[in-house]
């Protein structure tokens, strides 16, 4: 492979990373760990193979076609249809951003003591600045890299001596005994965390952005397969330190403090500032991706100008619609809402949803006219359709388990 290929990969890679690991995903296997020590290993690998297969499906839909999967959607089967996908994603989007925002804000009241509600609007307005003045280049690349700052989690967890049966043993679904509500309701959680529709739409829409075409079909699945895939490696790092220091002292996770000692308990002090660190950089970034997918979607939608390497004043709309994004979801936070308790609903609604995204995802997949000879393989049309399967089945599951175990 060519250098500068090669350098595609390896920020692609790392934009994965930081794409892939966010409020969700430090909620999820922090509260898998504590609970369950490594039984759901087997969900975070399964999601990983899923938003991997995802990934790679819509990067080559832009790459191939020079359409972002919303804007495919629109066009293949109309605004009418595409309408309801678009508010059930707006809903979400509101939710999880306002979450991403809440995660930022309890880093810094960890760091200073002072209440997560008094930092809501000077983080959002910190994210709009990015975004306002940032090209998608430098904000993809720099937050990817101080993302890198979350590994601490997978060194944590073989400092501590990982017990590799165990862990092994985790990669086979098998529910507890007792409390196996809350263990469902967790696992469609973690689910609804690494499948999450706005990593599908920010993916595409970043492949246009940075100007795809079918010679960056293999920089396209090898960003997919290993960035995912890096990504999931330090998400069970977060789920095994949560095994190996919460677990043991029956501490459940109620508070973002409490997830703060997984690092604590193999660094120390400097595990309490690794994970403060890993909190605020990994949110920020997925506030700036939540708040600018918003944006992408809502211009592809409408058909507006779009771009988050345009000036704001030649994306007039698309610069509005994140800034309207950003703020009116840091009133949540102003109002003083658990920001974990939002993350965990939020990522069961995320899973409620996740068939209006993925089966129309199908259908142009398999269209010539978008796609040409790149059309979707018998093998991949085969996992989309056990994707499917799975979507039907964590949708309709999700909100009796939030009820039941959340």
């Amino acid at each position: 492979m060519k250098p500068k290929k090669l350098l595609q990969v390896a920020l692609g890679v790392l934009t994965s990373i930081g794409g892939f690991l966010d409020v969700g995903a430090i909620a999820t296997a922090a509260d898998a760990g504590a609970s369950f020590r490594f039984r759901l290993l087997w969900v975070v690998a399964l999601g990983t193979l899923v938003v991997i297969f995802l990934a790679e499906m819509v990067g080559r839909l832009a790459a191939v076609s020079k359409h972002a999967y919303a804007d495919a959607v629109r066009e293949r089967f109309g605004f009418q249809f595409y309408f309801w996908p678009l508010l059930a994603e707006f809903i979400v989007d509101f939710l999880v951003l306002g979450a991403e925002i809440g995660g930022v804000c309890i880093a810094l009241q960890l760091l200073t003591g002072i209440s997560f509600r008094w930092w809501a609007i000077p983080v959002a307005f910190a994210v709009w600045l990015t975004a306002w003045f940032g090209t998608f280049k430098v904000i993809e690349n720099s937050v990817a890299l101080l993302g890198l700052v979350t590994i601490a989690f997978v060194v944590g967890a073989f400092h501590l001596g990982l017990p590799w049966g165990e862990a092994g043993r985790g990669f086979i679904p098998s529910a507890p005994p007792q409390d196996a509500a809350h263990y469902w309701f967790v696992a469609v959680s973690i689910m609804g965390a690494l499948v999450s529709p706005y990593v599908l739409y920010f993916y595409s829409s970043g492949a246009i952005e940075d100007g795809w075409g079918t010679r960056e079909l293999q920089v396209n699945r090898l960003v997919a397969t290993v960035g995912m895939g890096f990504g999931s490696v330090v998400q069970m790092g977060m789920l095994a330190t949560a095994a190996l220091v919460l677990a043991p002292r029956g501490i459940s996770i109620d508070d973002y403090g409490q997830v703060a000692l997984t690092l604590v308990g193999p660094f120390g002090l400097w595990g309490f500032y690794l994970f403060v660190a890993s909190l605020g950089v990994t949110c920020f970034g997925a506030c700036m991706e939540q708040g600018l997918e918003t944006a992408y979607i809502s211009s592809q939608a409408f058909g507006w100008n779009w771009g988050e390497s345009k000036s704001p004043r030649k994306a007039a709309r698309f610069s509005m619609a994140y800034t309207l994004s950003i703020f009116a979801s840091s009133l949540i936070m102003l109002a003083g809402i658990d920001p974990l308790k939002l993350t965990m609903f939020s990522m069961a609604l995320t899973a409620l949803m996740l068939p209006l995204v993925i089966v129309p995802l199908l259908v142009i997949m398999n269209d010539r006219n978008y796609l040409g000879e790149h059309t979707n393989g018998w093998v991949t049309n085969l996992a989309v359709g056990l994707i499917i399967g799975l979507t039907f089945v964590l949708a309709l599951f999700a909100i009796p388990l939030e009820y039941l175990g959340g």
